[in-house]
């Protein structure tokens, strides 16, 4: 841990948060490239009942729409490096089969940009638990087709689970491979996380985990199982969800992001011409921040907060995770809370989340 920012402000805005409630516990890194010094921390509970239990810097959290970015989205890279797929191919040639009308002119590029017309989430869980597990990903894939488009393809952007659960399937048919199988060989291996962010971490005798929610339906506090309903019906493995890591296994990837964006290092499976082409916002929409796969900050009230560039990536998740990686900073945080425990109507870290960022930078220009 090499203290390039001021610690003690951080342990204490993070201290204030546990006490209010905004969360239970956080794990925090942060990465400056300029100076090749990192700094994490953790704070409070990774959970609270059964019985309280202290939150440790091997702490696994469930990631995820983390997921989207740092599995799905890199997944395509990497098909596209093997030129398997293209931003351009229309959803029958990535499916390989018929769709409905409405959705044959959407593409590759329309669902990594969030505006390809598909609704943001619907339940499908609640008849997904019904279906015997072999036939769940047909029925799955079956059901978000016939969904109808929630806007014309192109003609806005709508954060959407359902796209990327479409994206999900679409690497298991290109590539050949399970999701999960094609992420870690493909994606983890070669940089070493192929043991450190994974799909289904209780399957891989894994322990520590920060717990998510009370839930009702599953009659349990979750620890090790993925939170999101629709992922958990499907074994665990979805495009949109499902990945965990600890807080030092995140900060090595987005940190190894960062350094392929600024041509720092290479990874075997993609480049950073293409990693390049995908963290740029794309602005083929009104008003979206959207880039390929990677959220940019917002114009006005960003989770981001004020300070960092607008050229920068990101992403949120539902758990209490996030991550922002800032090329003119050379600077990366990442923020992974688990807020919904006990519940998912905690949803104070929104306003948390722009005060932390902001918190950091400020603290990082005093000392430096």
């Amino acid at each position: 841990m090499s203290l390039f920012v001021d610690d003690f402000t951080i342990k204490n805005i993070i201290e204030k948060a546990i006490n209010e409630d905004i969360f239970p516990g956080a794990a925090i890194g942060i990465y400056l490239r300029k100076q090749k010094k990192s700094f994490s921390a953790v704070y409070g509970h990774r959970s609270l009942f059964p019985s309280p239990e202290k939150l440790e810097k091997k702490t696994i959290f469930d990631l995820a729409s983390l997921t989207k970015p740092l599995a799905t989205t890199l997944a395509l890279l990497c098909l596209l490096q093997e030129k398997k797929i293209a931003l351009t191919e229309t959803l029958p040639s990535l499916l390989e089969r018929d769709v409905p009308e409405d959705k044959k002119e959407i593409t590759l590029f329309h669902l990594l940009n969030h505006c390809s017309g598909l609704a943001d989430y619907r339940p499908f869980y609640r008849e997904l638990v019904h279906v015997d597990q072999i036939n769940r990903k047909r029925v799955l894939l079956e059901s978000i087709l016939q969904q109808d488009l929630a806007y014309p393809v192109a003609s806005r952007a709508l954060y959407s689970d359902l796209g990327f659960i479409l994206l999900g399937e679409i690497i298991e048919i290109k590539s050949g491979r399970y999701l999960s199988e094609y992420v870690r060989e493909k994606v983890m291996t070669p940089i070493g996380l192929a043991e450190k962010i994974i799909f289904n971490p209780l399957q891989k005798s894994k322990k520590n985990f920060a717990a998510t929610e009370d839930c009702l339906w599953r009659k349990k506090v979750l620890s090790g199982e993925v939170h999101d309903d629709n992922c958990w019906t499907m074994g665990g493995v979805c495009g949109h969800a499902g990945l965990f890591a600890d807080m030092e296994s995140v900060l090595f990837l987005t940190s190894f992001l960062l350094d392929v964006w600024l041509d720092g290092v290479c990874h075997p499976n993609f480049s950073t011409t293409v990693v390049k082409n995908f963290f740029k916002r794309q602005n083929v929409v009104p008003e979206s921040s959207w880039a390929l796969g990677f959220d940019t900050p917002s114009e006005k009230g960003s989770s981001a907060g004020k300070y960092i560039s607008r050229h920068s990536v990101g992403h949120l998740g539902f758990t209490g995770t996030s991550f922002w990686i800032d090329p003119e900073r050379e600077l990366v945080i990442v923020l992974l809370t688990n807020r919904v425990h006990p519940s998912r109507e905690n949803t104070r870290i929104r306003q948390f989340r722009p005060l932390f960022h902001d918190t950091v930078i400020e603290c990082m220009e005093v000392t430096l």
